[in-house]
């Protein structure tokens, strides 16, 4: 007698439930329930529209100010000391003052205060929406005020301290001029030139002026609409396909359970 050996069959090692599922039956699912995408892709997209079309539109705003020149492209404060008075002694009080003014419990908008590279200019901008276009350009005015203030104290001593060197150096010319000395003649050539310096750095002495105040840009500030709602489009699109698998996960759970409560009753 002999032994057969024995059979294997090639399913006898698989579970009884095969968790596997293919490109196919994700394919079926999505099919299955295209209605339910639709729907989730029509709702995410519709409510980023309505937050594109309902969302404020921002613009900026920018002023700028040209500091004031002991010579030409020397300035006579650098603009970078004078960013920093108007960032820590002129903005807090003029801010405060201007939020008592319209009963505001803060600031609806920031003001950045900035020297580009290479220049002599000093920028105020301030994102903000139209609403608050006109409080924008009062707080950049004030700024803008009390720097050319603050400057033109600098402007004025320095005139004064000019003046006052030139009116010496004349007086000297005169007295060398009348005078009989044998190095009267190099007195007088080095007065001369002298006056004529004190003379150009009068002229070329410059006030700080207002460029401009509270200048619109052309297009809005901060993030488009129509990126907005691409997102939306690109958000709908995962949003729908996550959530068949999520309504497809939860069916098969329902009807596990429904299953092993009526063995459990049988």
């Amino acid at each position: 007698m002999t032994n057969t050996p024995p059979q294997f069959s090639p399913q006898a090692n698989r579970p009884e439930h095969d968790d596997e599922i293919s490109l196919v039956d994700l394919a079926k699912i999505m099919v299955k329930r295209w209605k339910a995408m639709t729907v989730i892709f029509f709702l995410v997209v519709a409510a980023a529209l309505a937050y594109a079309l309902l969302m404020p539109r921002e613009y900026q705003y920018a002023s700028i100010y040209n500091v004031a020149e002991q010579s030409p492209t020397n300035a006579l404060e650098a603009p970078s000391s004078l960013v920093a008075k108007a960032s820590n002694l002129y903005l807090g009080p003029l801010t405060r003052e201007l939020i008592a003014e319209q009963g505001w419990e803060n600031l609806p908008f920031n003001v950045e205060i900035s020297n580009p590279d290479d220049t002599l200019l000093v920028t105020l901008s301030s994102p903000a929406s139209q609403e608050y276009a006109g409080a924008v350009e009062t707080l950049h005015q004030r700024l803008l005020e009390r720097m050319r203030q603050g400057q033109q104290s600098l402007v004025e001593r320095r005139r004064e301290t000019l003046e006052r060197q030139l009116e010496s150096s004349q007086q000297a010319l005169e007295a060398v001029q009348n005078s009989s000395s044998f190095s009267a003649g190099e007195l007088i050539a080095t007065y001369t030139n002298r006056i004529a310096n004190l003379e150009a750095s009068l002229a070329d002495l410059r006030e700080g002026e207002v460029s401009q105040v509270a200048v619109q840009s052309l297009k809005p500030a901060g993030t488009s609409r129509s990126l907005i709602l691409a997102l939306g489009i690109v958000l709908g699109g995962m949003l729908a396909v996550i959530g068949v698998f999520v309504m497809q996960f939860a069916s098969l759970v329902c009807a596990s359970l429904k299953e092993d409560g009526e063995s459990g009753s049988s």
